[in-house]
């Protein structure tokens, strides 16, 4: 009971995040904060909003890219507005219970990320492997079944760390050396013991990250092999073709992620902000533009969809002009 009544006093502390000294500097980095923030919800909403919309791209492939889509823009707004909102204000704090619920979901998001990519990867394996039985392994009901799935086993994983995190105690620091609430920080301003906490981390991540990073290189290791054995070159490049977005995605998120937290807790540069920025902005804002710039069938349905709201919007103009022009007379 002890702990739990030092957890509720604690709420009503503010736990203050360090931002830039320089002030001089937060309106720059807003701007650029929010242009990026922008450009992450179109780019992965209009992804999302085509693959949806068109019943051509009803497909495997494309639904778990549309669960992409949709994951980087959840992950995104839990940190985004936080971080524009401390910038524009120049208040560089948040309460523990804040925390704590941004705490849960950035892992949550971050687990369900790491299932979902190497779900992608298993795609694209039956896909150039088994075409013949890809029909089979990933129908619809299959691939509805995967994502289902990864989503509640990531929002499962994170529920252990936090409610270990609400038994720390802070006493000689409030300041968090990020610009959001993310695990290794938090811990680093705690004068708890963290032992058990980050002994669950290197658990999960054996059991999270590198069993999902086995499945994915495996994956890819068949992939490779079964490439070599086609004897067109252009066999070869179209296969090719359907694998190389994916990973060059695969191989940012996981540089990123190594870069984080493949360290211990001690060891946190101040700099790391660098490396989460790969992660909480450059991956979900890449994304979109990775998956579908050389993709031919999604962008053939981007045109139709694009001059069908185009064909909408003339039309409701035109009935607009021609009620005007009733009173004209």
């Amino acid at each position: 009971m002890g702990s739990w009544t030092r957890f509720w006093q604690q709420l009503h502390q503010r736990s203050r995040i360090q931002g830039e000294e320089e002030a001089a500097l937060q309106t720059p980095l807003f701007m650029v904060f929010l242009l990026a923030f922008l450009i992450i919800l179109i780019g992965n909403v209009s992804v999302f909003a085509v693959i949806t919309l068109s019943v051509q791209l009803h497909k495997p492939m494309y639904i778990l890219l549309g669960s992409l889509s949709f994951l980087d823009i959840s992950s995104t707004s839990m940190t985004l507005p936080n971080l524009l909102a401390m910038l524009h204000t120049q208040d560089k704090t948040i309460s523990i219970t804040g925390c704590m619920v941004q705490l849960y979901f950035f892992m949550a998001f971050a687990c369900i990320e790491f299932i979902l990519l190497s779900a992608m990867a298993y795609d694209r394996y039956v896909a150039i492997c088994y075409p013949l039985h890809y029909a089979l392994r990933m129908s619809l009901k299959h691939c509805a079944k995967i994502i289902v799935g990864v989503w509640v086993a990531g929002f499962l994983v994170p529920v252990i760390h936090t409610v270990l995190m609400t038994n720390l105690s802070f006493c000689s620091s409030n300041h968090i050396n990020h610009f959001f609430c993310d695990l290794t920080p938090v811990l680093k301003i705690s004068c708890s013991d963290t032992s058990l906490i980050e002994m669950i981390t290197y658990i999960y991540g054996v059991i999270v990250a590198f069993s999902t990073f086995t499945i994915t290189s495996v994956s890819y290791v068949f992939i490779l092999f079964k490439i070599l054995k086609i004897h067109s070159s252009q066999g070869k490049k179209k296969a090719l073709s359907t694998c190389t977005s994916h990973l060059t995605c695969v191989i940012i998120f996981y540089g990123s992620i190594i870069c984080l937290y493949m360290r211990p807790t001690k060891s946190i540069s101040p700099n790391q902000d660098v490396f989460a920025l790969l992660y909480v902005v450059l991956v979900p804002m890449l994304n979109p533009f990775i998956y579908t710039l050389k993709n031919k069938e999604f962008k053939a349905n981007l045109r139709k969809i694009g001059s069908r709201m185009s064909s909408i919007f003339t039309r409701f103009n035109g009935i607009n002009k021609s009620q005007n022009s009733l009173f004209i007379n």
